[in-house]
């Protein structure tokens, strides 16, 4: 079991940066691939970033790929998402998720609840 707890969004313009933050708890949580999805009002979930339970090998969406991105820290049970150059069209709230590698939402056990992130123009 893994619990899992967004911070680090908010109001930012256009251009700026913000780093999202995930606080896992559970001993299992260096076994799992982590993810950061995000859904803006009345979209449907979509992929953001994905990284490997050793942090080797990672993945991101063609729409964040240059501009995002995505760490973790097993020791602190941490996963990080990075976010510069941020645009309007990033605002939606993003959620951290932990389960298997890859892009798909089915793919992933334990999601958090979500930590908005609004770009204004």
């Amino acid at each position: 079991q893994v619990q899992l707890v967004e911070s680090g969004g908010g109001l930012v313009q256009a251009g700026g940066s913000l780093r999202l933050s995930c606080a896992a708890s559970g001993r299992t949580f260096s076994t799992y691939a982590m993810g950061w999805f995000r859904q803006a009002p009345g979209k449907e979930r979509e992929f953001v970033a994905t990284i490997t339970w050793s942090g080797f090998t990672t993945d991101y969406a063609d729409s964040v790929k240059g501009r995002f991105t995505i760490s973790r820290d097993n020791a602190k049970k941490m996963v990080y998402l990075q976010m510069n150059s941020l645009k309007p069209e990033d605002t939606a709230i993003y959620y951290c998720a932990a389960g298997n590698y890859g892009r798909i939402l089915l793919k992933y056990d334990y999601w958090g609840q979500g930590t908005q992130v609004t770009v204004s123009s």
